[in-house]
């Protein structure tokens, strides 16, 4: 029964949050740390960096790492499909009405008017991960300035984050020896 309040808590998630994994987070945090008390809040950040640090989607690396904290491969298999399936389901039924709906005025007009809904909340989840993390003001800065980077001078976002990793790491060691 607890398999099913895994896959339910993930089905949930998946089939309520527009925007992707970003968007996702502060819901999946407040379902496994606030309402279940599955993780604490130490746990969901650990399993948010790991998830963030493996290729794939992070909300399936993120319920596969928090369903194998919690019941070993099993609850991994379990709470994975939960994120999955709604996205599947709901890709399916569009995809086989797609002629006809993206036609519709409405239709454009729905998904038009959620994008800044979707940016807002993707925003706050930023935020939110930003001051727990521990965030300085200069960090904040430095990461806006690094979005405006990739979307305005079409830098690579890979290169940045390997760029941006590397000052780091040479930063400490030189900050450690003085």
């Amino acid at each position: 029964m607890f398999y099913f309040t895994l896959f339910k808590t993930f089905f949930m998630i998946g089939a309520f949050t527009i925007g992707g994994g970003i968007a996702m987070i502060p819901i999946i945090e407040r379902e496994v740390v606030d309402k279940h008390k599955w993780l604490n809040d130490d746990e969901f950040m650990e399993a948010l960096m790991v998830a963030q640090g493996l290729p794939g989607v992070l909300a399936i690396n993120m319920s596969v790492y928090i369903g194998l904290k919690i019941k070993g491969a099993k609850g991994a298999f379990f709470c994975a499909l939960g994120a999955v399936l709604p996205s599947f389901i709901i890709v399916t039924i569009l995809a086989y009405f797609y002629n006809y709906l993206g036609k519709m005025e409405i239709a454009q007009k729905i998904f038009q008017g959620a994008i800044p809904a979707v940016a807002a909340v993707i925003a706050a989840s930023v935020y939110s991960l930003g001051k727990k993390s521990g965030f300085k003001i200069w960090q904040f800065a430095l990461a806006i300035a690094i979005a405006l980077s990739v979307e305005l001078l079409k830098i690579s976002p890979i290169l940045l984050i390997l760029g941006f990793g590397v000052f780091n790491i040479v930063y400490k060691k030189m900050v450690k020896r003085i």
